[in-house]
């Protein structure tokens, strides 16, 4: 199967979505997969919670313009069979930057194509920034696929009524006319409440089979891992957390095929 390329996005912040990122990948690293976490996010939060540090001048930002290869920016983490591209503050600047450039929405795509080529990977996660900006556009025309995270919350649906039109955009303008939803995962979900089961299932009738039958649920444990460096698997392998994303791991899979 050749290597699959998933943007996890979701331009409203708090939801979940750097969580998401980070324990799904380590879920299919777990799952025996080869899975390489691109963080493009300059708050950095995917590269801490993989247990790297934030180091200046290690992100993709430099590859992004043209300058050295994105290949030469992975690197080894703690987890078997999970690499990563870090981040680091720097990438506010090639929001700027990149808008100068020719092709400029597809600075990444370019980027990875090399990666893509060495056929060592196969699955690459990209972790995008809470925002519509120029570098999560790089990631909507670098994928395959677009996961959606979303908070089990009254104001969840618009976030993705805008992510669905500039998923539009991206295809009809030919920036990447294989760009689909692979799907909507409802994050932070507490049992307790109506609101959290309402808001799923108000998500499930708009949605439909798009919405990942997995929910995440709202745990404390899950907050807690990424100040600890570690995917929540490795943190608290028995926890509902690890047992959610367990399961979306194979969800995923699941749809991929």
């Amino acid at each position: 199967m050749p290597t699959k390329v998933i943007a996890v996005a979701n331009q409203k912040g708090g939801v979940g979505k750097t969580t998401t990122a980070v324990n799904l990948a380590a879920c299919l690293a777990a799952l025996g997969r080869r899975v390489l976490l691109v963080d493009i996010d300059p708050q950095a939060n995917a590269t801490s919670g993989v247990g790297l540090p934030k180091t200046e001048g290690a992100s993709s930002y430099r590859a992004l313009l043209g300058e050295g290869t994105l290949r030469e920016r992975i690197l080894p983490t703690a987890f078997e069979r999970l690499e990563v591209v870090p981040s680091e503050v720097d990438l506010c600047g090639a929001e700027i930057e990149l808008a100068r450039l020719e092709n400029h929405l597809q600075r990444l795509a370019l980027a990875l194509q090399p990666v893509l080529d060495a056929g060592r990977h196969d699955l690459i996660v990209i972790d995008c920034a809470p925002s519509l900006g120029v570098l999560t556009l790089n990631a909507f025309a670098a994928a395959d696929a677009l996961l959606v995270p979303l908070q089990c919350e009254y104001y969840a649906l618009e976030g993705i009524s805008m992510i669905h039109r500039v998923m539009g955009q991206v295809r009809d303008s030919g920036v990447n006319a294989r760009l689909e939803l692979l799907g909507v995962v409802m994050t932070m979900f507490d049992g307790r409440t109506r609101l959290s089961q309402q808001v799923v299932s108000e998500v499930r009738e708009h949605f439909g089979s798009k919405v990942f039958e997995t929910v995440i649920p709202r745990t404390t444990r899950l907050a807690e891992a990424p100040s600890h460096g570690q995917p929540i698997i490795h943190y608290d392998k028995y926890s509902a957390g690890a047992a959610a994303y367990e399961v979306l791991a194979q969800e995923l899979l699941e749809r991929l095929k």
